[in-house]
This record gives C-alpha cells, structure tokens and sequence, in this order.
C-alpha cells in the first residue's frame, strides 16, 4: 500500500504542475494588482509615492494584454472615474494602499518572489499559482487522511477539486484567495491529526497575519475549542483564552500599522461608490441602506446558500461526532459573519474557501460511516 500512496503522489505532483502551468497561461491582470503591486514598491521606496505610482503602471503594461490593462486603467466603457484616478494622481493611489496594506502575510510573499527575481506583476501572479500548487498536494494529504486504504479514490478527488471553476479562477488571479486556501487546509489537516493546541494556534496566526479579516474565523475557532473543552471536562482551558488574546493584539497591530481606515470605509467604497479619495467624503450610510443592500446581495447569495447547507444536512445525517458537528456549524457561521461584513454575493472566491472545509468535513464523515471505501470491499 505505502508504495501504491508514493506512485499516487507522484502523479498528483505531475497533474498539478500541469494545471499550475496551465492556469498561469491564462494568469488574469484584475484591478486589484495595482495595489499589492503599490504596497511592493512602497516598502522598497518609501519617500517617492510618485515613483511608486509610474512603476506600478509600468510594470503592468509590460505583463498586461491592452483589454486587461485599460480595465485596470478605467478607461473601458463605461469609463471608471476612481480607477483613472488612481492611476493619474499620486495622493488618490497612496490613499489606496492601506486597504491592500493590510494583507501583511501575503505581501510578504510577493516580496520574496520579487527578490527572487521576478517582476513585480509575475511576483503576484505567480504566488497565487504556487498556492495552486501547494493546496492540491495538501488536498491529497488531507484525502489520505480521509480515505487511507484508497489511493485511487484520492487522486480522483483531489483532480476534481481542483478543476472546480472557483479553485481555478482563483489561482489566475492577484488576490490573496487562493494563498489564504493553503493556511486553510493546514488548518484543516491539524484538525483532522488532532494536533496539539499551539501548533493549531499557530497555522491560526498564520491565517491573521495572511488575511487579518479572517480574525473572525480565527477567533470563533477558539471558542468553539472553548466550548467543547468545557463540555468534555467541565473546566475553562486558560490556554485556549491566551491564545485569543494573542491573536486580537496581533489583529490590532496590523490593522494600526496599516494604516487601515476601517470596515466603515471599505463598506462604502465597495458596495456604494468607490472614492477617489479616501479622504474625501465621509462614508457615510444608513442602518436602512446598509440592510437594502444586504438584502439586495443575498437573493444573489442563493448558489452558496444552498450548497453550504446541504453539506451541512449531511454532515449531520452522516455523523453523530458531537465534534464534527460543531465544526460545521461553525464553518457555516463564518459564510455568515463574512456575509455580513462583505456581502460581496456575485463573487464565490470570497466564500469558497469556507465550502471547502465543509466539504472535507462531509468527506470525513462519509469515511468514518463506511469505514473508507476500502479498495478491496469495492472489489
């Protein structure tokens, strides 16, 4: 068997670097690369926002086919005011910055890359492919731990999950969502081993200095640790408390040493009109225009929705782990908490991650009630 699982490694690592080349192929320059671009240039310059500004358009109209770099640039019809704006004028762009600032642990990624060598748009290309990469042979791990007596049954899905439309477009992009996927599924594969409470503490750290707007994933994660702990031994784990506090301070300083202007800001700047200057008008908006919106957004929220809770039914139909079943609720949770703070429905990417541990929650269940799908009981 231990050979089968190495030949079936092998030719995992293969398939994947193929979809990885073949993703980068068709690599998409969104209007969101200026701004992990911006962040690069302004730790390696500092004191010339001006410079910052030219290099960053620059260096992207060397990568960018001319249909993606004018939608970048706004000057698609209908023409984009903000985006025009901040590629022509320094203090619109900078005061851009703090919204992508923020993602210290994927901007450190692009710096390496970009020391390594690389441009600066194929550094931010290029990291969401590694990610790519690196998250299908985690989903082989986290398949072997699942399904350990069928190699076969692995491959196929870790193929499949990885052609799924969200996972690929992901990994074309200049977001941080498919680097964010592979902490995930670390997250995942610690759950599953049962790792001990400060190594799960600290792929939980990595998670908020990757994406400190996870913090609410990351801190609901303690609590339900909490919970369970005090159901099983009827104590609080004093530990489990620390290392809450811990990752608030860690959220704290990120968001002080980025300059962050807030939820408040970004709300608007998303959902209601994008600023040229963030500080320009206030955002402000009403407890009633804020529910309009959000419910606007969840009649398109219907794909996720239906898809969340039906592996949520069957979770709960399959498993009666106590355990399991708050993991799923708690995923479940998190879809919402994100919901409501960026009810950004049109787009999956922004909540795929979190169906994707539920789906590996299903996965685990359906092991654990058919005792792994053997290879030689199918046979």
């Amino acid at each position: 068997m231990k050979s089968k699982w190495k030949i079936s490694f092998s030719f995992i690592v293969i398939i994947i670097a193929a979809l990885s080349f073949w993703n980068y192929k068709n690599r998409v320059y969104d209007w969101d690369m200026p701004g992990y671009i911006g962040c690069l240039y302004t730790l390696k310059f500092p004191d010339s926002p001006d410079k910052v500004r030219k290099l960053t358009y620059t260096e992207i109209h060397k990568k960018a086919p001319e249909y993606e770099f004018r939608d970048i640039l706004g000057t698609l019809k209908p023409a984009n005011k903000a985006r025009q704006a901040f590629a022509n004028n320094t203090e619109a762009f900078m005061e851009q910055l703090p919204y992508y600032h923020i993602k210290v642990g994927y901007n450190l990624g692009v710096l390496i890359l970009y020391e390594l060598g690389f441009s600066s748009p194929d550094s931010v290309t290029f990291l969401s492919i590694i990610s790519y990469f690196i998250s299908g042979l985690l989903f082989f791990i986290i398949l072997k731990i699942i399904f350990p007596e069928n190699y076969l049954l692995a491959v196929i899905l870790t193929i499949g999950i990885m052609l799924l439309p969200p996972i690929t477009s992901m990994s074309r992009a200049s977001t941080p969502d498919m680097f964010i996927m592979q902490f995930l599924l670390v997250f995942m594969i610690g759950v599953l081993k049962k790792w001990n409470k400060w190594l799960i503490f600290s792929v939980l750290c990595a998670i908020t200095f990757s994406r400190p707007d996870y913090v609410p994933f990351t801190l609901s994660y303690l609590i339900i640790a909490e919970v369970y702990g005090f159901i099983q031994h009827k104590k609080i784990n004093f530990i489990l408390v620390g290392q809450g506090v811990i990752l608030l301070v860690l959220y704290a300083m990120i968001i002080k040493i980025s300059h962050y202007p807030g939820w408040k800001h970004l709300f608007y700047d998303t959902f209601i009109q994008r600023r040229q200057f963030v500080s320009g008008s206030s955002p402000d908006f009403s407890v009633n225009e804020y529910f309009q919106i959000l419910y606007h957004k969840i009649i398109y929220f219907k794909r996720i929705t239906v898809t969340a809770f039906a592996l949520l039914g069957l979770i709960f139909y399959i498993s009666k782990d106590s355990w399991i079943r708050m993991l799923a609720i708690f995923v479940l949770v998190n879809i919402y908490i994100r919901f409501v703070f960026f009810p950004h429905s049109s787009e999956l990417r922004f909540f795929f991650g979190y169906i994707v541990l539920l789906i590996i929650l299903f996965l685990y269940a359906l092991s654990k009630k058919y005792n792994g799908f053997k290879l030689r009981k199918i046979a």
